[in-house]
């Protein structure tokens, strides 16, 4: 790894600073944007060894936010994230590759719904740099386009024209800001 000395150890997300967000198409024409508001994560990084570094997120799923409290209570329930039996989204890494210098690959198992699939999410650093508190403090973006209906978000509207109301393939978005454990 590229990265410097001084980004080893336990990073955790700054919950004011992370977006976990998700992108869908709807009617076939507009996106839906919406965000998970509740997200808690943690990095180990070892720069010596990459092959140790480590990522893990949860996210709490009724803190979903499309910006619409109709559509949110429709994705809380049983039709999609049946929030009452599956609190959580997981993600555990199993590896993390630099692919490029400030490019990673983080494979790992994402669990929707008690169905977990593997997945590999590319993720750029942003930057490193100490804040006002002196806390440091490293920056992390990506995308990765998903099947929804591979953890079992079934649900769907046809629609007269052809089509259908929302689109299996959700673009996930990533915006981590994480500071360093003393």
């Amino acid at each position: 790894m590229t990265l410097n000395a001084d980004v080893n150890g336990e990073w955790v997300f700054d919950p004011d600073h992370t977006r976990v967000g998700f992108s869908a198409r709807h009617a076939m024409v507009t996106k839906v944007r919406g965000a998970f508001n509740e997200v808690d994560g943690r990095i180990y990084v070892d720069s010596d060894n990459p092959q140790e570094s480590t990522v893990e997120v949860r996210i709490k799923t009724g803190s979903i936010d499309t910006r619409n409290a109709q559509r949110d209570e429709h994705l809380r329930s049983a039709d999609f994230f049946d929030v009452e039996r599956y609190p959580e989204i997981v993600f555990k890494s199993t590896t993390v590759d630099e692919v490029e210098e400030n490019t990673f690959m983080v494979v790992g198992d994402l669990t929707i719904r008690d169905v977990t699939k593997q997945v590999a999410i590319p993720l750029d650093l942003v930057g490193v740099q100490r804040d006002a508190a002196g806390k440091l403090r490293a920056g992390f973006e990506g995308t990765r386009r998903v099947n929804r209906r591979d953890w079992g978000l079934e649900w769907q509207v046809a629609l007269d024209a052809g089509g259908v109301l929302v689109s299996e393939k959700i673009t996930l978005e990533f915006e981590i800001s994480a500071v360093k454990v003393d």
